[in-house]
């Protein structure tokens, strides 16, 4: 924590913060919000170096392209500890309570959501516009081995749980597949990876994007679909 203390110091000139944790998503990354009269930033304590490399490179390079993305302020010599824009507490999952219970999103909702995916395409883009993808972290970019990571993941945290009967030689020959076709799309575009309504902050009802880390070179595709699927959303097909 003093060292959080000492970069809010070093950044402000001020050195008695309040400190408040954050909510920390099931991460590894521990989150404070560090204020002092006027001035709140977060604090963030990652425990993997290179993953905190990754976000800090892109932060920077987002900024520069002029993204919706909050600014990493001051970082410490080891990279274990920086601070970086306040955002606030407004997230779009909470923003969307009303359409996700009820599965009939309102006028303003349905705004929210027409800028956030339209928001996709600019950081999917420009966001890849003179990145170093070497900085990513844990690849540099969606391969083979990415995809069945994930498909491994719905193998083993949901489909098995279920007690579905299923061949697991044809599921494989299903993935394959599915890699295959996914991996045909070589263009030089920012994969999010994990682009869903927790990860997108709203700022005067403008979003702004986090926790995009684990982001790579990849297909556009790939985004749209967790976002329009993700779960909990509760999106209509016609929404979609």
């Amino acid at each position: 924590m003093k060292e959080l203390v000492q970069l809010f110091k070093n950044y402000t000139g001020k050195s008695a913060p309040k400190i408040d944790p954050l909510p920390s998503s099931g991460s590894n990354r521990r989150y404070y919000r560090l204020r002092q009269d006027e001035v709140s930033v977060v604090g963030v304590y990652g425990q993997s170096k290179e993953e905190n490399h990754a976000f800090i490179e892109l932060s920077r390079h987002f900024h520069k392209q002029r993204l919706n993305t909050p600014r990493v302020l001051a970082v410490s010599g080891d990279e274990m500890f920086y601070i970086q824009e306040d955002l606030g507490d407004s997230v779009l999952f909470d923003a969307l309570k009303a359409g996700r219970l009820t599965g009939v999103f309102s006028t303003e909702e349905k705004e929210i959501l027409h800028k956030t995916i339209a928001l996709l395409a600019d950081f999917q883009v420009l966001g890849a516009k003179d990145l170093d993808f070497s900085v990513c972290y844990p690849q540099a970019e969606f391969n083979h081995r990415s995809v069945h990571w994930d498909l491994n993941y719905f193998k083993y945290n949901f489909l098995k749980t279920t007690g579905m009967e299923f061949q697991e030689d044809l599921l494989e020959n299903d993935f394959d597949k599915l890699s295959q076709h996914l991996l045909q799309d070589e263009s030089d575009t920012f994969l999010y990876r994990d682009f869903q309504s927790r990860n997108v902050m709203l700022v005067d009802g403008r979003p702004y994007f986090i926790d995009y880390q684990g982001g790579r070179k990849g297909p556009v595709h790939y985004d749209v679909a967790s976002f329009l699927w993700q779960a909990k959303a509760n999106f209509p097909d016609d929404l979609r």
